[in-house]
């Protein structure tokens, strides 16, 4: 039978978040304050018994002059993805619910691992010349039920996308991450996997004299300078500085140790700041920043293995450094980003990607064509 679907308390969303080993802090009631252009909500799945079996944030974004949304649920929901009743039982009641508070489309983004490639398997397809993509190249681990979940999903009408930009509609999230398996490691192993120029790196740094401190919500000014210049230099749009106030208040007030704010000092410069999430047992490196001043100290080193550090010590079985690209082309700028991130042994995680469902073709449509001229 279908599940009962309502909105839910915040506080029932975020006891069932905390009865949970990891979650994306996407779909945390929090995340929608961070978001003040949606109307979030909080959605339970309720079983026959009326317990609460999956819970959901979902961001509601007006179109333009119509009383009409986009509803929008990041990395989520928290459900029981490998139910063989998983589009009756848990995904219909969902699209009915969103349809009756005027949904045209919906967009979910299923927390579905569907490969793995270790920092050796990268390393050799980014060595490899045959291999222009991620894809292209022997996966370490494969998952057969999340090409089972994407078959009944198209089966179902569900769309899969790529993702899109960061401003307006476009809320894609990326579906390539590197990830740095914790669980089961001592420091020091972790110290190990980390490439021979992390671990040099790592000491320069230390030798230089670069001090990292954590920071507060005073600090984010400090941090912003220098992911405006990192914005410039590595050719995407910075966020305001407005909206990482507005995450720090919204992400500690729910949890004081939910978001942290980490700065790399030399001889009282600020050199490389990032901040970094924690929900359960996954802990994010969110955003990071840089100057290229003084880049010979290595700050960026120095400040990551203080970060992963502290993971390991708040008991993270992942340390998760988000997207990276897919592309194994020389000529990618981004490319550069991947080979630091997997030189810290994470490895590459493919997940199912994000989803749309169209419950008003003509509208979706239209929204479509819209984001391609953008």
């Amino acid at each position: 039978m279908p599940l009962h679907l309502r909105p839910i308390t915040r506080d029932e969303h975020l006891a069932f978040v905390a009865a949970r080993p990891s979650a994306s802090h996407m779909q945390l009631p929090s995340w929608g304050e961070v978001k003040p252009d949606w109307r979030a909500e909080s959605l339970g799945w309720f079983d026959e018994e009326g317990r609460l079996a999956g819970a959901g944030l979902v961001l509601f974004r007006p179109l333009p002059k119509l009383k009409k949304y986009l509803a929008y649920l990041p990395e989520g929901p928290l459900i029981d993805w490998h139910a063989p009743d998983l589009g009756e039982r848990w995904l219909e009641p969902m699209l009915a619910y969103l349809r009756r508070q005027g949904a045209f489309s919906v967009k979910m983004g299923p927390p579905v691992v569907v490969r793995r490639w270790s920092p050796d398997a990268v390393k050799a397809a980014i060595a490899d010349p045959a291999a222009r993509r991620l894809r292209d190249a022997e996966a370490t681990s494969y998952d057969p039920r999340a090409s089972d979940i994407a078959d009944r999903l198209r089966r179902a009408g569900w769309q899969q996308t790529e993702p899109g930009g960061e401003d307006g509609f476009a809320a894609g999230q990326p579906r390539y991450v590197s990830q740095v398996p914790f669980a089961g490691r001592s420091l020091d192993e972790i110290h190990r996997g980390l490439n021979q120029q992390w671990r040099r790196n790592i000491k320069k740094a230390d030798k230089a004299g670069v001090k990292v401190v954590r920071g507060g919500h005073d600090d984010l000014p400090a941090f912003h300078d220098l992911y405006a210049e990192t914005a410039e230099r590595d050719r995407f749009v910075p966020r305001p500085l407005l909206y990482f106030q507005r995450m720090w208040t919204a992400l500690t007030a729910e949890h004081p140790d939910r978001m942290r704010l980490y700065l790399a000092h030399h001889e009282g410069d600020v050199l490389a700041a990032a901040t970094m999430i924690t929900v359960g047992d996954h802990v994010w490196y969110s955003y990071g920043a840089s100057t290229s001043r003084k880049r010979e100290v290595q700050p960026s080193n120095a400040m990551q293995w203080r970060m992963m550090a502290d993971a390991h010590e708040l008991g993270a079985s992942v340390y998760d450094f988000r997207g990276i690209t897919d592309t194994l082309e020389e000529s990618n700028h981004l490319l550069g980003l991947l080979r630091f991130k997997v030189g810290a042994g994470g490895e590459a995680v493919e997940y199912l990607g994000e989803w749309d469902f169209p419950l008003n073709r003509l509208l979706h449509k239209a929204l479509e064509l819209y984001m391609a001229r953008r």
